[in-house]
């Protein structure tokens, strides 16, 4: 009996990735710490497929490696209804940013509603390691016998000696060890959005800006990816609008969109896009009217007729830093 780890091959036939998952493969099946399962990629694997439901059968601990950040693949697990708490992760794409969000990390962060304060999750941790973070197998393997540890110390109950260890561990044999479960090698290529209800508020801006059907709601009036199929490829445009970026794409190019973590605490205003550049919403807007017209619909910006906004009685906050910000460039003008 091991840590279940589930190795996650990526989409694209580059050498490199494949010896690093090959790598991964032969030194952890070799480990009696690890029961070792091969899936196709986390994002396109079916919900009703053998990989998922492999892995939703697993109810303690469990480790996935894959080619996406770690937000990004805790949150396609969840989605799939595969959930637990977010474990700890050493082994991380290191930051550019790290300094600057060092001197967030001293701000108060403002409580705000969270879907997750309404989401009971199991006790149980899983842990997502993003292969980006390294070249080198021997990392991955050392933070994956580290998180080993970790389970295995709370699994038993304590700091386990060596006799307890390998009576935990049984052996196995190196032709068993060969032997890796593959599953759902054939995975269609797929694109839709998850999101992390650590950070959403259910404000429902997604569901008013999407015009292609893939939001709903639940019973309980949270907002949820109804027709994840409905989501028109490589459109990212809810992404932007969301206030709280809670809505990743995880095969996105750009990080914060595929799921790296991100600052929400402190006001980060980038003066250029007040003169002119296009912002984050204006760059949706023709991303969304590029689809809308691709799928041989009218764009919003010809439509006279106002989207109706699930929003549109809630009470206006107060005005904030930015709005003095922008009613100071007012009087300037």
């Amino acid at each position: 009996m091991g840590l279940p780890v589930f190795i996650s091959t990526g989409q694209s036939n580059n050498p490199l990735k494949r010896e690093l998952e090959q790598q991964l493969v032969e030194q952890l099946s070799a480990d009696p710490a690890f029961d070792l399962t091969l899936v196709a990629n986390l994002y396109d694997l079916s919900p009703a497929g053998p990989a998922l439901t492999a892995m939703g059968e697993v109810d303690k601990e469990m480790l996935v490696i894959s080619w996406f950040y770690s937000r990004g693949a805790h949150w396609i697990l969840d989605r799939n209804g595969i959930h637990g708490q977010v474990g700890e992760i050493e082994l991380e794409i290191e930051n550019d940013d790290e300094d600057e969000q060092d001197e967030d990390e001293d701000q108060p962060e403002e409580e705000i509603y969270r879907v997750i304060d309404d989401r009971p999750l199991p006790d149980r941790e899983i842990f997502c390691l993003n292969m980006k973070a390294s070249e080198q197998a021997d990392d991955f393997v050392e933070e994956a016998r580290r998180i080993a540890q970790l389970v295995l110390n709370k699994w038993i109950q304590g700091n386990p000696d060596p006799e307890q260890l390998a009576r935990f561990q049984q052996p196995v044999n190196q032709q068993a060890a060969a032997a890796v479960p593959t599953l759902e090698t054939d995975a269609a290529r797929r694109w839709y959005p998850v999101i992390d209800f650590s950070r959403c508020t259910n404000c429902m801006e997604c569901i008013d800006f999407c015009l292609f059907g893939v939001y709903g709601v639940d019973r309980a009036e949270t907002i949820l990816v109804e027709q994840p199929d409905n989501c028109r490829k490589g459109c990212p445009a809810c992404s932007r609008v969301c206030p709280e970026n809670a809505i990743v794409f995880p095969q996105h190019k750009s990080p914060a969109i595929a799921g790296a973590q991100v600052d929400l605490g402190g006001l980060k205003i980038d003066l250029s896009l007040l003169f002119g550049k296009p912002d984050a919403a204006d760059e949706a807007a023709r991303e969304r009217d590029e689809q809308l017209v691709l799928a041989g619909r009218s764009p919003v910006s010809n439509d006279d007729a106002p989207l109706e906004k699930r929003q549109a009685n809630k009470p206006s906050a107060p005005a904030d830093e930015l709005d003095g910000l922008l009613d100071q460039l007012d009087e300037l003008a």
